[in-house]
C-alpha cells in the first residue's frame, strides 16, 4: 500500500480479535475517542464518559472487537455488533460498526482499512448483508477514511437545541 509517496508495509501489522486482557488499553482508546469527538458534539458530558460495554462487546456472541498490533503494541481498534433494523427495509438485521479508534501516531497508515475489512468479513460469515456506521459530519478524516472503505453517505441525523444554554 503506497500513501503519500511512502511505501508502508502492512505485513508488518497483525490483526486480531481483543480479548478481556486488552481492556486496560481498549479503556484508553474509548478516553482517546471521546476526546477526539468532543469538538464535534457539544451535547457530549463534561467529565470522563464512556461510549460503550467494552467488556460485553468482547463476551456477546453478536459483536466483537479488532485490534491491530505492531510488535505487541496494540495501534488500532473496531467494533461490531449485530442489531434489528427497522421493520420496513429489505433486512432485518445490520452490522452496526463502532469503536474506529487510531492511536495519533498511527493514523494514515491504512490500519482503519484493515479493522474495516476484518469487520466485514466477520459480517459475511454471519450471512449479513448491510453494514452501518455513525461519523460526525465535520469529521472530514472520518468522512474520507469511510468514504475510502466504500461506505456511502445515506442519511443524515439533525438536532436543534430547545434549551436557553448551549449546545
Amino acid at each position: 500500500m503506497e500513501d503519500r509517496g511512502r511505501h508502508i508495509l502492512l505485513k508488518e501489522y497483525s490483526i486480531r480479535k481483543a480479548s478481556l486482557e486488552d481492556l486496560p488499553v481498549l479503556l484508553e482508546f474509548e478516553q482517546g475517542l471521546i476526546r477526539d469527538e468532543r469538538p464535534f458534539d457539544p451535547t457530549i458530558k463534561d467529565g470522563k464518559i464512556s461510549y460503550y460495554s467494552l467488556e460485553e462487546l468482547i463476551i456477546q456472541e453478536n459483536s466483537d472487537i479488532y485490534v491491530v498490533e505492531k510488535n505487541g503494541t496494540i495501534l488500532a481498534s473496531g467494533s461490531v455488533q449485530i442489531k434489528k433494523d427497522r421493520t420496513y427495509l429489505k433486512h432485518d438485521v445490520i452490522g452496526y460498526l463502532g469503536f474506529m479508534y487510531v492511536r495519533p501516531e498511527a493514523r494514515g497508515l491504512g490500519l482503519n482499512q484493515l479493522i474495516v475489512d476484518a469487520l466485514e468479513a466477520w459480517c459475511k460469515q454471519r450471512g449479513l448483508s448491510e453494514l452501518k456506521l455513525t461519523v460526525y459530519t465535520d469529521n472530514l478524516p472520518a468522512l474520507r477514511a469511510y468514504d475510502k472503505a466504500g461506505f456511502q453517505k445515506h442519511m443524515i441525523t439533525m438536532r436543534k437545541n430547545l434549551s436557553d444554554e448551549s449546545p
